[in-house]
C-alpha cells in the first residue's frame, strides 16, 4: 500500500492565508449596513429648508463662514420639521 504524500509546511501556511483572507472578506460584506431608504419630505419640509437655503446663501457673501444667521419661523399649522432640517444643515457646506 502506497503511503499518503505529506504536504509541506509552506503548503499548509499559504491555505491558512488563503482561509483567513476569504474568511475576513466574507465577515466585512456581511456586517456591512444596510443603505437607509429615503425619507419622505413634506412639501411644507421642502419649503422651509428651501427658504432657509436661500438665506444662508444671502447671508454668506457679507458675513463669511464666521458669521452667525438666525431666523424664526412660526406658524400654527407648522409641523415639525426639525430631522429634515439637521440633516439639512449636516449636509450644507
Amino acid at each position: 500500500m502506497p503511503k499518503p504524500r505529506r504536504m509541506g509546511r509552506r503548503t499548509w501556511v499559504a491555505v491558512w492565508a488563503v482561509l483567513c483572507v476569504v474568511g475576513t472578506a466574507g465577515l466585512k460584506a456581511s456586517s456591512a449596513p444596510d443603505p437607509q431608504p429615503k425619507k419622505h419630505v413634506s412639501a411644507e419640509c421642502r419649503e422651509l429648508i428651501a427658504d432657509i437655503k436661500t438665506q444662508l446663501d444671502k447671508a454668506r457673501p457679507t458675513a463669511g463662514d464666521d458669521g452667525i444667521l438666525a431666523f424664526s419661523r412660526q406658524r400654527p399649522s407648522a409641523e415639525d420639521c426639525s430631522d429634515e432640517i439637521r440633516d439639512f444643515s449636516r449636509n450644507y457646506r
